[in-house]
């Protein structure tokens, strides 16, 4: 009975150690992968990028109250970005190209509820897939979840003027997509200055570099956004008139 106890203890200590020691390598395949900013840079992000998540939980807990009905289209939203968003390309050294896929939820519920639902999908990249990025974390939530969102959302409304709601969502998707990466390039610049031409050639020089994958990336999800859309009409509706979406396209 002891010998077979004693197996079993040392087959556990085993798969244990298998799985700490032999474990894969995170991928650091994050927006800004872990550890790359300088700590104070990386700190600043945090403290900047907080706020709007606690006005995000706010937002986001009065829809769910006022329209319970609405979760699983906010689950949906946060999938949509779960998805899209962990399909990296590498790109920049320290960092890569993806779709970022908060230019649905910014429509459908606002830019804060998105500093929220893509803060909590690039922490479960993060801890889950083994992209790695919590220090950095703060840095990535600006761009992708704050950022990304304020712009879906500006565009989305500003375009929707001429009566154009599928343009509208296709622009809203794609520029989002784009300006969060403007802003990767401007947070890389500022954090690794060039030492001839200091914060413009660096931001030059990463905002090229990102264009090349980027460009395509986002006029790829914009459409991907619309289709989205035009399922949503077909089978959420009601969800759609709930938030007072519908809008009649101009011929």
């Amino acid at each position: 009975m002891k010998h077979h106890k004693l197996l079993r203890l040392t087959a556990i200590v085993g798969l244990s150690s298998y799985l700490i020691i032999g474990s894969p390598t995170p991928a650091h395949a994050m927006h800004i992968m872990e550890g790359f900013l300088p700590v104070e840079w990386a700190i600043f992000w945090w403290v900047v990028s907080i706020p709007f998540f606690v006005v995000g939980v706010r937002s986001l807990t009065r829809i769910t109250r006022q329209n319970p009905q609405l979760k699983p289209l906010l689950a949906l939203a946060g999938a949509f970005t779960f998805v899209l968003s962990a399909l990296k390309i590498p790109s920049v050294t320290g960092s890569c190209s993806h779709p970022t896929g908060t230019g649905l939820g910014a429509i459908l519920f606002g830019p804060s509820v998105m500093s929220v639902l893509g803060g909590l999908v690039l922490l479960f990249q993060a801890l889950l897939l083994a992209h790695g990025g919590l220090t950095t974390l703060g840095a990535n939530a600006f761009s992708m979840a704050i950022v990304g969102p304020f712009v879906a959302y500006g565009v989305y409304h500003l375009i929707l003027q001429t009566g154009h709601q599928k343009v509208a969502i296709f622009c809203a998707s794609a520029l989002e997509n784009l300006l969060t990466y403007v802003t990767t390039s401007i947070q890389l610049a500022l954090a690794f200055p060039a030492a001839q031409g200091g914060f413009v050639a660096a931001f030059l020089k990463f905002a090229g570099i990102f264009a090349v994958t980027q460009v395509p990336l986002a006029i790829s999800e914009g459409l991907l956004t619309v289709l989205v859309w035009n399922w949503l009409q077909s089978y959420g509706r009601e969800d759609l008139e709930t938030l007072n979406l519908l809008k009649q396209e101009q011929s």
